[in-house]
């Protein structure tokens, strides 16, 4: 598969996962993603776009290789993790909240489970975009189709 189609699919695969990953964990464990009150909605939309913008740019730098490696999983991992800790401490500031209140939010984002499960959902969307552009498989074809 054309790198740039793995690119789309596995960033669309990592804010599935990551969404419904954030989601479920904060049922289960009847937790809010960022748990300092009254900051609103804005550090964590940032923080999403920021994670994505992180796990994008990381899988697109090892896509681009002529054979590329599943040792990139980590970095877009890394980079979806660290994006959304960023995020969450600028949304904060951009929303005009106090900006200690920002900082411990994005403290408990990075030393908590929302920073697991993120990184999780680049460990594996960045796998699977990585084995789309290994996978050197064709199109399924029915038997009289073939050339034989």
């Amino acid at each position: 598969m054309a790198p740039g189609i793995a690119l789309v699919f596995a960033v669309v695969g990592f804010v599935a996962l990551a969404i419904a990953g954030l989601g479920l964990t904060s049922l289960i464990l009847d937790a809010d993603v960022i748990q300092t009150p009254g900051l609103g909605q804005i550090p964590g939309v940032i923080g999403m776009l920021l994670a994505t913008g992180g796990f994008a740019a990381a899988l697109w730098f090892g896509l681009r290789a002529p054979h590329p490696t599943f040792w990139t999983a980590l970095g877009t991992a890394l980079c979806a993790y660290l994006g959304e800790v960023v995020g969450v401490a600028v949304g904060a500031l951009i929303s005009g909240r106090d900006p200690a209140a920002g900082f411990a939010a994005a403290g408990g984002v990075a030393i908590g489970w929302p920073g697991v499960v993120l990184a999780l959902a680049g460990l594996v969307a960045g796998w699977g975009g990585i084995a789309l552009v290994r996978t050197r498989a064709g199109r399924p074809r029915w038997p009289w189709e073939r050339d034989e």
